[in-house]
């Protein structure tokens, strides 16, 4: 595991409330190569369902956190603002489906079409 990507996971799990979205893709971009997939969030009835190439930036967030092993308080943070100020301070609001509904049904109800990050060769 690269340094960067240590320091980040470190920094998810002890002081998360510093994390935030951009910072966590950009070490994503640099440290995985990405393959545009679909993915579904949620249960079957009320599934938020993600065509290759839409909400790109969730489909990075939680093929990472699933490659790390990061909880969904963890993966949430990943989101940073996005989560911390647009969702949880509107709890009411419709924008940011997938952060809402992953926030409901954590990891049970998250599966990719195909894999999306691949560690990037040394």
């Amino acid at each position: 595991m690269s340094k960067q990507l240590e320091q980040l996971i470190d920094k998810i799990r002890t002081v998360p409330e510093t994390v935030e979205f951009q910072q966590v893709v950009d070490v994503i971009d640099r440290q995985y190569d990405y393959t545009p997939t679909g993915f579904t969030n949620g249960p079957i009835d009320t599934a938020v369902i993600n065509k290759p190439g839409e909400n790109e930036g969730s489909c990075k967030i939680f093929s990472f956190a699933k490659i790390n092993d990061l909880d969904q308080t963890q993966t949430l943070n990943c989101f940073g603002n996005y989560y911390r100020d647009d969702v949880l301070n509107n709890p009411e609001a419709q924008d940011h489906a997938n952060i809402r509904t992953f926030m409901k049904y954590g990891w049970e109800h998250v599966s990719f079409d195909t894999e999306a990050l691949k560690r990037k060769e040394p």
